[in-house]
C-alpha cells in the first residue's frame, strides 16, 4: 500500500471568533493528486493554510509524513517537506524572475535544479532576468508553482492554482501537474475550476461549511456529477 503522506483527524480552526473548519477529516497517500472542490468560503483554502500553521487557533490532529505537525511552527512544517502554494501567490515585485526562484532555502535532497525547471517552464527561462512586476499573471502563477519545486518539498498544497488565467496557462498548468505526478510528487489542489480539476485527481473530497461531505475516486466522477452539481454549481 501506499504510504499515507497527510492525514487529518476532526480538524477545526478558527480565525479569531470565526470557527471555519468544523471537523474536517482526510487522508492523501504518496504519489497521489487529491482536488478539495467546494464553494468559495466552504473551508478549502483555510485547511491548507491549517495544514501549514498559518490560521489562528486550531485542534485535532495534522499528522504529515507520520509526524503529528499540529503545533508545530510554519517553517517546521515547510521542513517536513511541505511546499505550499497561496493563491495570493507572493511574487516579490523588485527580484528577478530567477531570483524570485532562487528565493526560498532548501528543505530537503532532491529538490529540481534550475535546468529541470527550466525544461518544465520555458516562459520562466525566457523572462529570468525579467522583475516580477512585468511578469503576466500566468507567468507569475508559473513562477509561483516553480519556487517550490527546488525546495525539496515532495508534498505539494497547490491554492486555486487556474484562477483568472488564460486557457492556454491552464492547460499547461495541468500538464506541469500531471508531469509532477509523474515524478512522484503528491499533490492536493485546491480548485474552483472543477473542468481543470477532474481529469487531475484520483480522489475529490467536497466541502461545504467547514466540513468535509463527501469523497469519491476518480473512477466514480461520473456517477457523482448530480451530487457536485448541487454543491458546486458545475
Amino acid at each position: 500500500m501506499a504510504q499515507e503522506l497527510l492525514r487529518i483527524d476532526d480538524l477545526h480552526a478558527w480565525y479569531g471568533e470565526s470557527h471555519i473548519l468544523h471537523g474536517v477529516n482526510l487522508a492523501v497517500n504518496e504519489g497521489e493528486v487529491v482536488t478539495l472542490l467546494g464553494r468559495n468560503g466552504a473551508g478549502r483554502t483555510t485547511t491548507l493554510r491549517a495544514i501549514v500553521g498559518l490560521t489562528g487557533n486550531r485542534k485535532g490532529s495534522i499528522k504529515l509524513f507520520g509526524n503529528e505537525a499540529m503545533h508545530l511552527a510554519s517553517h517546521k512544517v515547510a521542513r517536513l517537506g511541505v511546499g505550499y502554494c497561496p493563491e495570493e501567490r507572493g511574487i516579490f515585485a523588485s527580484l528577478s524572475a530567477e531570483e524570485n526562484l532562487m528565493l526560498p532555502p532548501t528543505i530537503a535532497p532532491g529538490g529540481m535544479s534550475l535546468s529541470e525547471i527550466y525544461a518544465m517552464f520555458p516562459n520562466l527561462q525566457e523572462r529570468a532576468n525579467s522583475p516580477g512586476t512585468r511578469l503576466s499573471g500566468g507567468e507569475q502563477q508559473m513562477l509561483a508553482v516553480a519556487r517550490i519545486l527546488r525546495t525539496g518539498a515532495r508534498l505539494l498544497l497547490l491554492d486555486e492554482i487556474s484562477e483568472g488565467l488564460a486557457p492556454v496557462i491552464v492547460q499547461k498548468l495541468a500538464e506541469v501537474i500531471l508531469a509532477l505526478k509523474a515524478r512522484g510528487y503528491t499533490i492536493v489542489l485546491v480548485e474552483q475550476n472543477f473542468r481543470f480539476a477532474a481529469p487531475l485527481a484520483d480522489r475529490f473530497y467536497v466541502m461545504e461549511h467547514g466540513c468535509i461531505v463527501k469523497q469519491f475516486a476518480q473512477a466514480e466522477l461520473r456517477q457523482n456529477m448530480g451530487m457536485l452539481q448541487e454543491y458546486l454549481g458545475v
